[in-house]
Parts: structure tokens; C-alpha cells; sequence
């Protein structure tokens, strides 16, 4: 499970009770940009590892993530002095025996919803995106200069007619979910600054940032192969293009160009089959063949695309979306099957539930949107069945 630091409400022996052995955290202290020290790894390991003598022992087995400064992501100049940085952590998360390292190359905001309270049938809490909502802020409370463009007229009159509506707490709470900084960080955005970022981006189209991203991978990822390190990006969350922001990290075609780009097995993927999945393009279970040897890391979530408008979904429960878990985890067991009768890479590949419900007693506590304990015990729960009833039925063939 992910675990977001001491200041996590969600505790490790609740993880470890969870039935968890990895720990996938990351030191959100440090600021973008500069090294992760030796140091600052090892007491990370050693408050991960502090009850081991104890109790059923935790490891931290993958970083998510080792943030791209954005001076990467843009091209900019100071980009050279930030690769050699994030160069000499991957060392040194190496040399403290961290072998798999999660990052995104998504644009100023990592993940967008516009409300982290929706109300399921049974009461839990989930995640949302809606299509209007989103083109409310941006119309109406941004008022980002050309979105007009970005939205079906149809779309930006119903926005401007609800927002007419809305109250001033409302208008707030929308503004906040959106302009969330990830759980764990200190980043925190306002209005003048978000458009200030997104102005940074007026130059950099979708071939721009695209050539960006190849050329910070192919500088890394012969280090991360000298020092033994899986780099594995994370997909575009969600998985088109935002606030006139570019995406190139949605589909099919995006990773193969970007697996392309540096064709060492050390550039890889985290496949998170709920950001790939909420396009109905995208063939997971084929996208996980036609990939296997370069997924590193997985995310299992699903989401649901809403029947009155398929740009709105919602985090569905994990075995209940529009992803065919049950042919992905198949696919992932096959692969994990591959790897060991070809006796090459790690034959046992990194997974973490993602996004569960809020329920039960959390629904009471302060948690992170989507990183609450027992909606995620829940999927982790429901994961683990699903696998080990395909492990036994392909080994009783």
C-alpha cells in the first residue's frame, strides 16, 4: 500500500495488518528538483522497518514517486542541473537497495477530479470527474484565456448557467478539489499561480513536451540500468488532454513510443489500469502483453465512464468498473508466469490497490481523498482472491 509519510493517517501496522510486505512511499519533503540524500533514504527504510523485529516485516519496495522538476518538463535551461540531481538520487536510492521507481510526466497538476466526495449506492465515498464541472472552473472561475475552444457549446453554456447558481462555498469547494496538491506534499496552488504555471506552458504543444520526455529518459535510464533500478512512468490521469495542457502518456501508442524512445528495460511503465482504462481504446489486457517485460509497477483501480455522458466517471469498486479485471490480472499472472519459466527480471511484479471507497469508520476520520485504509483493505482483499483462483486454475491445466 502507499504510504504517504509519519503524517499519514493511515499508520504501518494498519498496512501490515492490511496483509501488505511493501511499502510504496516517498520523501515529499524534499523539494522537486533536488537530491535525495543517503541519509534521507535511510531514515525513510528505518521508519518503515522499525517494528520488523517485532512483527511481520514491511520493506519499502517502490518510490512513488521521485518527482521531474517541471524545468524538465518544459526544457527549459535549468533542466540540465536538475537531471544530473535526479541522476545522483537514483544512485542512491540504489545503493540503499530501492529497486523500483515511479514517476509521471503529467503538466503542473499530476491527477484531476472535481469531487472527492461522491456518494455511492452504499454509502462510501468515491472520486469523480465531471466533464461540466471541470469546464465551470475553467470558464468561469479560472477564466483561463482561450478555453472557450477546449468545450462543446453545449457544455460551456450549462456550466456558465450552473455556476450562476452556485454559492460562494461552492464555487470554493470546486476550486480546492481541483487545484489539490498531491496527498503527502506541501504544493499548494492558488488561482493567479495556477494560471501562472499554466501560462508557462503557452510554447510547449503535444510534440514538444513529447521531445522532452525522451530526452530526459534517455538520459536517466542508462543510470538507472548501470545501478539496477525499474523506472516506470506513470500513464496521464485523466488520460486526455486538461486546461489546454498537452497529454503524451494516455494510450497504447504513447508508451510504445516513449518504450522506443530508449529501448533499455529499465525505461518502463507503471500500468495503472485506472488512468488506461477510462479510455475505451485502450485493450488493457493486450497493452499488458505487448508490454509485459516493461511493467515494473501496477495499479489496480478501476473507474466507471458515467451512461449519459462518457467524459464524467467515477472510481468504481475495483472489481466492478469498465476494467475486466479478472482478464487483466489473468494477463499480469501470465506474464509473472513468463518471467519465471524464462527465468529473466523480477518474475513477481509490484502491485498496490488504488483509489478505494471511504467507508465503514473511515467515513468519520480525516484520510487523504482515495488513500483511506478500508476501502483499499477492501480492493486489496477482492485482488487477492481474483489472483491466487487464476494462479490455481492455470496451474491446474
Amino acid at each position: 500500500m502507499r504510504w504517504f509519510g509519519p503524517n499519514d493517517p493511515v499508520s504501518l501496522m494498519a498496512i501490515r495488518q492490511a496483509g501488505c510486505t511493501g511499502v510504496v512511499t516517498a520523501l515529499h519533503q524534499i523539494p522537486v528538483g533536488e537530491v535525495w540524500s543517503v541519509d534521507a533514504i535511510n531514515e525513510r527504510i528505518s521508519l518503515v522497518e522499525a517494528a520488523n523485529d517485532r512483527y511481520s516485516p514491511l520493506h519499502w519496495a517502490v518510490v512513488e514517486s521521485l518527482p521531474v522538476h517541471e524545468d524538465i518538463k518544459k526544457g527549459r535551461e535549468g533542466r540540465t542541473a536538475c537531471i544530473e540531481n535526479y541522476k545522483q538520487s537514483l544512485r542512491n536510492l540504489a545503493a540503499c537497495g530501492i529497486r523500483t521507481v515511479c514517476y509521471n510526466f503529467m503538466p503542473v497538476l499530476d491527477w484531476s477530479r472535481t469531487n472527492l466526495t461522491y456518494e455511492m449506492p452504499d454509502g462510501s465515498l468515491a472520486l469523480r470527474f465531471v466533464w461540466a464541472d471541470f469546464a465551470l472552473f475553467d470558464l468561469c472561475i479560472l477564466k483561463r484565456p482561450g478555453a472557450e475552444s477546449d468545450y462543446e457549446p453545449d457544455v460551456a453554456d450549462a456550466a456558465r448557467q450552473k455556476f450562476a447558481r452556485m454559492t460562494a462555498d461552492e464555487v470554493a469547494q470546486l476550486t480546492n478539489t481541483v487545484l489539490l496538491g498531491l496527498p503527502g506534499s506541501e504544493e499548494a496552488f492558488t488561482l493567479d499561480t495556477f494560471q501562472g504555471l499554466l501560462n508557462e506552458y503557452a510554447e510547449i504543444d503535444e510534440q514538444r513536451l513529447r521531445e522532452h520526455l525522451y530526452y530526459f529518459i534517455r538520459e536517466v535510464a542508462p543510470v538507472a540500468d548501470e545501478v539496477g533500478i525499474n523506472l516506470c512512468i506513470h500513464p496521464d490521469d485523466p488520460p486526455y488532454p486538461l486546461l489546454g495542457l498537452p497529454r503524451v502518456v494516455s494510450t497504447e501508442a504513447d508508451l510504445a513510443q516513449l518504450m522506443a524512445a530508449s529501448d533499455l528495460v529499465a525505461n518502463g511503465i507503471t500500468f495503472c489500469t485506472g488512468s488506461l482504462g477510462i479510455r475505451p481504446d485502450n485493450d488493457l489486457p493486450g497493452m499488458i502483453r505487448l508490454f509485459g517485460n516493461r511493467i515494473h509497477f501496477i495499479h489496480l483501480r478501476t473507474t466507471k465512464r458515467e451512461t449519459d455522458n462518457p467524459s464524467n466517471f467515477y472510481e468504481a469498486d475495483h472489481l466492478a468498473g469498465d476494467v475486466d479485471m479478472y482478464a487483466v490480472v489473468k494477463a499480469i499472472v501470465q506474464e509473472q508466469n513468463r518471467r519465471t519459466q524464462q527465468g529473466i527480471g523480477e518474475p513477481s511484479i509490484p502491485m498496490r490497490p488504488d483509489h478505494g471507497h471511504q467507508m465503514l469508520d473511515d467515513l468519520t476520520k480525516r484520510t487523504y481523498p482515495g488513500y483511506s485504509a478500508i476501502g483499499r483493505l477492501r480492493g486489496l482483499a477482492e485482488l487477492r482472491g481474483l489472483e491466487l483462483g487464476i494462479s490455481r486454475s492455470l496451474e491446474d491445466r
